[in-house]
């Protein structure tokens, strides 16, 4: 008689499947895989080969970072690679980045990792934060999550802190990368709904108080006023993990003060 093996690859797959929101029948067909055999790698009755993990993991559209986990729990050896932005082989994304961030001004723009920690800013940007955070304590590399929630970050001066507090959150869940919000971006929404102030419902993924088609944010401080929305831009067809997951933000502004407005 066949037995079950403690096969964790199998268990992640199930995982994913369901975070998805899949049958096995489904899955197996949009991976033209037999259902049954999936039913016994799932189980951990049948070990699944390198492309076979691959191919489930294309069809349940895993980010990089979590093929990489799959293949290894599956005892095979990493695919992707993380590549450092400053190294030579990510020139190219890295120039590409920096143009869009030049031709923006002089609006601001902001280059962000996964876990919405900014890696790069264009001068209009960095003057925008300089500004804001005249006299506020360094707390190193920014967050602009945590930013945005710290009373001793940007949260005094975003004038419509109601709607943006809650659509920012549900930006975290919407824009994870593969839809999935990881450990640290848990414990980060954790930190930040902590905040004093923030109301309980709040914490809800769902929640929200308004169906709008954007939701500007408004920063003033000592006269200056400005309302912003931004666009996201992620890289096409990526194959590293940073690659993958690195967000462009560009801010443009919601009315003509705004768009007179010069940071630099």
């Amino acid at each position: 008689m066949a037995t079950t093996t403690n096969r964790p690859v199998g268990r992640m797959l199930a995982q994913w499947r369901q975070t998805r929101r899949l049958s096995q029948l489904a899955l197996a067909t949009n991976a033209r895989v037999s259902a049954r055999h999936l039913s016994f790698v799932e189980s951990g009755r049948a070990a699944p080969s390198r492309d076979m993990i691959i191919t489930l993991a294309d069809a349940l559209d895993v980010p990089l970072r979590d093929r990489n986990h799959l293949l290894l729990a599956g005892g095979f050896a990493p695919l992707y690679r993380e590549t450092s932005l400053a190294d030579p082989a990510m020139t190219p994304v890295r120039e590409a980045l920096e143009r869009v961030l030049r031709h923006h001004e002089p609006y601001p723009g902001v280059v962000m990792d996964r876990h919405w920690n900014v890696l790069a800013t264009n001068d209009s940007a960095t003057a925008m934060f300089e500004f804001l955070l005249r006299g506020q304590p360094d707390t190193g590399a920014p967050n602009v999550v945590r930013l945005m929630f710290t009373v001793d970050g940007l949260r005094p001066y975003v004038r419509n802190f109601d709607e943006v507090g809650p659509a920012l959150i549900q930006r975290v869940h919407r824009e994870a990368v593969g839809g999935t919000v990881d450990e640290r971006t848990d414990a980060l929404l954790a930190e930040v709904l902590g905040q004093p102030g923030i109301p309980p419902e709040w914490r809800r993924p769902d929640h929200t108080a308004a169906i709008v088609p954007v939701v500007p944010v408004r920063f003033a401080r000592d006269g200056v006023a400005v309302s912003y929305f931004s666009m996201v831009t992620t890289v096409g067809t990526p194959q590293d993990i940073t690659a993958q997951e690195i967000r462009l933000e560009c801010f443009f502004p919601t009315d003509d003060a705004s768009a007179r407005h010069r940071w630099v």
